[in-house]
């Protein structure tokens, strides 16, 4: 079945999804109708999810096209190493639940710009509340829309901007019941997300297997482990073409740490769906997000190297061309239509579930920021509580709208969704996180260290972006610090890699911060502390076993792969 048409079983299996997914939701919604006119019991559903709901709406939130697109197609062109987002994203999970949550519910924190706001002053809160709006919308809510919508046209064969249309709707329904229907629902789509995702798995592995003429899955990953032993180490060397990418020791030791710290641990569209329960339940919520990142890679990467073996035996020559050349992106839409029917509706289901999932969480933390940290502060500070869900419904819609308006014209499937976003929300990462960490754990950081965080590091990431047109990085090479990487115009440059370029630029950030703030404090400027001590970060005995088991399997994955 190597087409773009759904048959029968498929609109069937997608049609039970759409059921229990609407059912449920409603379910949940009347159920605990009475408490939606409260708003942190709409954005937060403060006491109300469990630790389960709470791990896989993390995950339900964090996988979508670009993961699956995305990874698979990393996969495909580098291989393993690309799964590193996922099990550092393991690790970085832990911590957050172990040093970061602790200090958010000690000091009762709603949102990532009241953080600000409690932390530094409200000048700090409002430029940073109106820069996440600016990102989530224009970045990460329009690239998750659009690919999304690209990868169900793929595989449904319906048109990009019907099915633009349709996912926006069925996000929004979702999404105007609150936190609580999206981190229940969320549980449903999680489940059809690795039962799809796993689906397509075995259909890669043993298509590699029937082609050298044997049977099982098993014996389908031992032959791509032969067949592609390049493709299947985490850490790559220098001369590797992908390293500019993925720059070696930097994943474990680097940048890395500071792309999924901020991500996991200063986001409002992640942090949220722990903020309203207890520490306990948080944690563990956490903890099980973790583990199920580290079956991500499972799902997102291996059909990607299951298509690279493939290709190189001489399938999907014609499948994965587009514009004369090679798109790796393309490896996940092609396996999927060569499901049976019925499986290729739950794996539609699957990415559909994904897509939708993600949108719904964007667009809450979106409608949270506003309302609380923008409506609520500068326009109408005396608005009741009925008002303020009001308005976040009203900004949901808004969102999505705008999403749809403006996807289509930033050349998202042009520059690939996963670099799409890394790209652009990696100039603002490193001083946020500057700014999150040394107001977590250090009470002299003044606000105007934290406003030059916030300013400095983006324009030492757009001076570092641009630096290679200005002069010669060669001499950096020897370090690891630099690689020759083809342009756009045809000419080769030395580019700092994207993760030591942050990795750098956090490092200025903080030291700049620790300056001003010594400077600031011998002038007599008291800066706002936080309440923080030692007992905050004791851990329970089972989510101390569950963290060493997680940190255990990431070190055994390392040392198998390395």
């Amino acid at each position: 079945m190597n087409n773009n048409v759904l048959d029968i079983k498929d609109y069937i299996v997608f049609f039970v999804y759409f059921v229990i997914v609407a059912a449920y939701g409603l379910y949940i919604y009347y159920k605990k109708k009475s408490a939606t006119s409260d708003s942190k019991d709409y954005f937060l559903a403060e006491g109300s999810l469990t630790w389960w709901a709470i791990g896989a709406s993390l995950i339900a939130s964090n996988i979508s096209a670009e993961q699956f697109i995305g990874m698979s197609g990393s996969g495909f062109k580098m291989g393993l190493a690309i799964a590193t987002y996922e099990w550092m994203a393991a690790a970085t999970l832990i911590v957050v639940a172990v040093f970061f949550i602790p200090v958010y519910l000690k000091n009762n924190i709603a949102t990532m710009p009241q953080f600000l706001n409690q932390r530094y002053n409200g000048t700090v809160a409002m430029i940073m509340a109106i820069f996440w709006l600016l990102l989530y919308v224009v970045v990460n809510l329009t690239s998750i829309l659009y690919l999304g919508a690209l990868a169900v046209s793929s595989i449904s064969g319906f048109d990009l901007t019907y099915c633009m249309y349709a996912i926006a709707v069925f996000a929004i329904i979702i999404t105007l019941g609150g936190m609580k229907v999206i981190g229940f629902t969320d549980v449903i789509q999680v489940f059809f997300l690795i039962l799809g995702g796993l689906a397509t798995t075995y259909l890669a592995l043993n298509l590699v297997s029937d082609h050298y003429g044997t049977k099982g899955i098993l014996e389908g990953y031992g032959l791509m482990t032969n067949k592609a032993s390049e493709h299947f180490h985490m850490i790559l060397k220098p001369d590797n073409e992908n390293y500019i990418d993925l720059p070696g020791l930097s994943v474990l030791i680097g940048g890395m740490w500071i792309v999924n710290l901020n991500y996991w641990g200063c986001n409002q569209y992640i942090t949220q769906r722990a903020l309203g329960a207890d520490l306990k339940t948080a944690r563990r919520g956490i903890l099980f997000a973790a583990f199920l990142k580290l079956l991500m890679p499972i799902i997102v990467v291996l059909p990607g190297i299951a298509a690279y073996v493939l290709y190189k035996e001489g399938a999907f020559q014609t499948e994965m061309m587009q514009d004369g050349s090679v798109n790796p992106d393309r490896a996940y839409p092609v396996l999927l239509n060569l499901l049976p029917a019925g499986l290729k509706g739950l794996s539609f289901a699957a990415l559909t579930a994904a897509v939708v999932a993600s949108l719904a969480g964007k667009a809450n933390s979106i409608a949270t920021i506003f309302t609380l940290d923008v409506y609520k502060k500068a326009i109408n500070k005396n608005a009741n509580e009925k008002t303020l869900v009001g308005v976040g419904k009203i900004t949901i819609v808004v969102a999505m709208i705008l999403g749809v308006i403006i996807a289509p014209h930033l050349g998202i499937d042009k520059k690939g969704g996963f670099q799409f976003i890394q790209e652009y929300t990696g100039f603002f990462s490193p001083g946020i996180f500057a700014m999150f960490i040394l107001g977590f754990f250090w009470k002299k950081t003044t606000s105007n260290a934290a406003l030059f965080a916030t300013l400095g590091g983006f324009s030492l990431s757009v001076l570092l972006k641009k630096l290679p047109l200005m002069v010669d990085l060669g001499f950096l090479e020897g370090m690891g610090f630099s690689k020759l990487v083809k342009q756009e115009n045809g000419t080769m440059l030395y580019e700092i890699p994207f993760i030591d370029r942050m990795g750098f630029v956090f490092l200025f950030c903080a030291i700049g911060m620790y300056i001003i703030s010594i400077i600031e404090n011998k002038k007599g400027v008291v800066p706002k502390g936080l309440e923080v001590d030692a007992k905050m970060f004791k851990t329970d005995s089972k989510f101390t076993v569950g963290a060493l088991i997680v940190i255990g399997i990431i070190i055994a994955l390392y040392t198998l792969y390395w």
